[in-house]
């Protein structure tokens, strides 16, 4: 069986279901101009919408334009540097975000749930010089600020871009009634509101001199060690992959303009980034949720707007089909429901098709690859598979010896096509051991390819934990905790549980036999991120190891 061979069978069963098999990725000279292509197109409908305030098109490309032109000309940044955007779902992250790439510079997407230490290092081992931050959660940043080379910072409150009195009263409620922003103090901070109105003072930026090779993006994943990592997403990155979604979602009930998609996922996620980016490339109108983990905000959502497409993960298939409320719902326009992030269970899926009618549609990806590199066609679901590579995408598995194999054998999942990143930001050793010579990336996630061609994940990267759709990586958590006096030495492993996938189990040898469960949560509590803290902790006099010295991990999880 031979790679043409593998390539062959998936273009046949594409073209069966009317997905082109190639797609133009010198359509675009880069992202800019795609969006620009959009904005343009679709210039009088609604494009996105948070707390209740819309833009069309036409005002998110104005606003976009402005950010671009302050940057340009007033911010002191040059092109290529590199911006940090730190926010949940609010109408202003597009505007930041599409305004920053229009000036050439380069996006870090920033989880705003980061502790300082995880926020001191992006930004550090990015060279962040300029940080768009919302109020609610810069009180981290604030912190870490003096300890790295941010230059400028620029503050957005939640309803900056409403209109009043509907922006004073939200921003009002929110810091001195609900006590939602914590006290912060960065000194010589802009206001995002102030820096729109300066840049309407000054002429549009040219697109044309950000080329398909250029970087646009430095989206932080932790790869198999552990270490965060920049993915370096070119422009010629991200178009082939909104074009590559483009094709596969022609397989759907979709019409594009005027459909209307919720989007509950944190957008500075890849998959939730570039599920967005989609919409607005086909005129979609896009509702942003800032908080998912409240149910109710979506159920109101889904019974204001009722919409056609809604990207979610396992975890919030399993809680909204168990809401009351939202099984009340009128569920008839709703036509697709995509899956991705994290693996998902049968349950969940058939939980969610028995409620709403819509089957789920599982894609597979990565942060290295834009992430979308295959899907499950509309109409041509195979639940349990992850579909078929999308257009322009090759796939194989291999062996341990690094030698391909043929249909139904399990091996490691590699990946090749133009939405595979650059490399590793300033790591070119991380990028050897991760993209071969001929191109190809290696997933470290075992997989098979069916005969008709959809693939199957059978077994994932050994040790990564994925909590609701974040991948979690034993060496920073362990790291983290062996910082604690009272510990000797533990170990991380990921154990199934029914609604976020997989949580934390942490194994501790205790130096201190004085110390608590409760105590070693509290101290991850001031180091990690939420979804990374150990949600169980077992102490033991020892830990399983090799002969070398390493611990065993799959044992304990076995153990577990």
């Amino acid at each position: 069986m031979t790679q043409a061979d593998i390539n062959q069978v998936i273009a046949d069963r594409l073209t069966a279901l009317e997905i082109p098999t190639d797609i133009n990725t010198q359509a675009f000279p880069n992202i800019i101009a795609l969006f620009d292509d959009a904005l343009k197109r679709h210039e009088n409908a609604t494009a996105c919408t948070s707390l209740g305030h819309s833009l069309s098109y036409r005002e998110l490309d104005v606003l976009a334009g402005n950010f671009a032109a302050w940057l340009s000309h007033e911010s002191g940044l040059a092109t290529g540097d590199r911006i940090a955007v730190q926010m949940p779902n609010l109408i202003q992250y597009f505007v930041v975000v599409l305004g920053a790439l229009r000036a050439g510079m380069v996006v870090v997407n920033t989880n705003p749930l980061y502790t300082e230490r995880e926020i001191e290092h992006q930004f550090n081992d990015a060279g962040v010089k300029l940080l768009v931050v919302q109020a609610n959660v810069a009180q981290q940043a604030a912190a870490v600020l003096p300890r790295t080379g941010v230059e400028k910072v620029v503050i957005t409150e939640l309803a900056d871009l409403h209109p009043q009195p509907k922006r004073f009263l939200i921003n009002f409620i929110a810091k001195y009634i609900k006590k939602l922003v914590p006290p912060f103090s960065i000194p010589n901070a802009l206001k995002l509101r102030d820096v729109l109105s300066a840049g309407r003072k000054h002429p549009a930026v040219p697109v044309a001199r950000v080329q398909a090779d250029d970087l646009a993006m430095l989206q932080y994943t932790g790869g198999t060690t552990g270490v965060a990592k920049g993915a370096m997403l070119s422009h010629g990155n991200l178009v082939a992959n909104v074009l590559q979604a483009d094709a596969l979602f022609g397989s759907y009930q979709l019409k594009g303009l005027g459909d209307t998609f919720v989007q509950p996922l944190p957008v500075y996620h890849i998959y939730a980034f570039t599920a967005s980016m989609y919409a607005l490339y086909v005129g979609a109108h896009t509702v942003l949720i800032p908080n998912p983990r409240d149910l109710k905000s979506v159920v109101d959502v889904f019974k204001t707007f009722r919409p056609r497409l809604f990207f979610g993960l396992n975890t919030l298939f399993v809680a909204l089909t168990n809401d009351a409320n939202f099984r009340s719902l009128d569920f008839t326009e709703l036509k697709v429901t995509f899956s991705g992030g994290m693996a998902l269970t049968e349950d969940a899926a058939n939980a969610w098709e028995q409620l709403t009618q819509c089957p789920v549609s599982e894609g597979y990806g990565l942060t290295e690859t834009s992430p979308v590199a295959t899907g499950n066609p509309g109409g041509a679901q195979q639940l349990g598979t992850i579909g078929l590579p999308v257009p322009k995408t090759e796939v194989r598995v291999i062996d341990a010896d690094n030698q391909p194999l043929g249909f139904d054998d399990a091996g490691e999942l590699c990946i090749r096509g133009p939405q595979v990143m650059q490399g590793y930001w300033q790591r070119p050793e991380a990028t050897a051991e991760a993209i071969d010579a001929d191109g190809w990336f290696l997933t470290g996630d075992v997989a098979v390819i069916h005969p008709d061609g959809y693939l199957r994940i059978v077994d994932r990267k050994k040790d990564m934990i994925v909590v609701s759709g974040f991948n979690v990586y034993p060496n920073e958590l362990e790291d983290v905790v062996s910082k604690h006096p009272g510990v000797l030495e533990c170990a991380a492993v990921g154990i199934p549980d029914s609604k976020s996938g997989e949580v934390i189990k942490m194994f501790v040898i205790l130096k201190d036999p004085a110390l608590t469960e409760a105590a070693l949560k509290d101290f991850c509590r001031t180091q990690l991120t939420g979804y990374k803290i150990p949600r169980h902790i077992e102490f033991r006099d020892e830990l399983p190891k090799t002969n070398v010295g390493k611990v065993l991990r799959r044992e304990l999880r076995e153990s577990a």
